[in-house]
């Protein structure tokens, strides 16, 4: 009889050890996990921002001209004579002809537009064509684009142009540099501000890398990223990358 309640004590005792040390190793989990928590909670958001100057390498420059009238034969001619002294100035220039891509001529006959049969137009056909500069030699249009006057006094209107259009295609050449100058930046921010609350900067908790702008050059940035102008009629541009970083803060 003493062997059994010895027995049965004994197990109670072993019992009441394993229950006690699971207790202890639950609340070490649990502890464990709301200081993970807690240092999760721990982190700062800043913004790296990276900028660069850059010049374009292409210019597409279209030179749109039209010539009106009701003699569409002789109007051709008009327009191939046109054609011909356009030539000649981007040859002037120093544009080659392999550069240059000549558009087919169109005719539009108001006589057969139903819409204007209310209204007589002062004349009858329009001719209209288009010649396309596009060249990595962006210099030599920018300089030919200032002398389009010359066009003007030998009697050509050139319609619908806005300028050459003038392009950056460099841009996965500068993409991992201007990250990594960002990233740092962000760093920067980052180590800051932990220095003024008394912790030290962590791993990074998330990134993300940012939109690349191609901006025109000194076109007056707003801290929000809005910018005005058209960077396509920007000889010179800024390349532009903000990253959004999180940093954990440690104590």
């Amino acid at each position: 009889m003493n062997d059994t309640k010895q027995s049965y004590r004994g197990e109670l005792i072993i019992l009441g050890f394993l229950i006690a040390l699971g207790l202890t190793i639950g609340g070490w989990a649990l502890g464990s996990q709301i200081k993970t928590i807690r240092l999760g909670d721990r982190y700062v958001s800043v913004r790296g921002l990276a900028e660069r100057p850059v010049k374009s390498d292409l210019a597409i420059w279209p030179l749109s001209y039209t010539e009106v009238g009701d003699d569409l034969p002789s109007l051709y001619s008009k327009a191939e004579a046109d054609k011909k002294v356009i030539l000649q100035f981007l040859n002037q220039q120093g544009i080659h002809s392999n550069e240059i891509q000549l558009g087919m001529v169109g005719v539009f006959d108001n006589q057969a537009n139903r819409f204007n049969r209310n209204q007589a137009p002062p004349y009858r056909y329009v001719v209209n064509e288009q010649i396309m500069v596009e060249t990595s030699r962006v210099d030599e249009v920018a300089a030919a684009a200032q002398k389009t006057i010359n066009l003007v006094q030998q009697g050509i209107v050139l319609s619908n142009n806005g300028g050459p259009q003038y392009r950056f295609t460099g841009l996965n050449s500068i993409k991992p540099d201007m990250i990594t100058e960002a990233t740092r930046n962000a760093r920067a921010a980052a180590e800051r501000f932990a220095s003024d609350s008394g912790s030290t900067v962590g791993a990074i908790r998330q990134a993300n890398q940012g939109v690349f702008s191609i901006l025109p050059f000194h076109s007056g940035a707003a801290e929000d990223g809005e910018f005005g102008g058209n960077a396509d009629n920007s000889l010179m541009k800024t390349v532009r990358v903000v990253s959004d970083v999180e940093y954990y803060l440690v104590q």
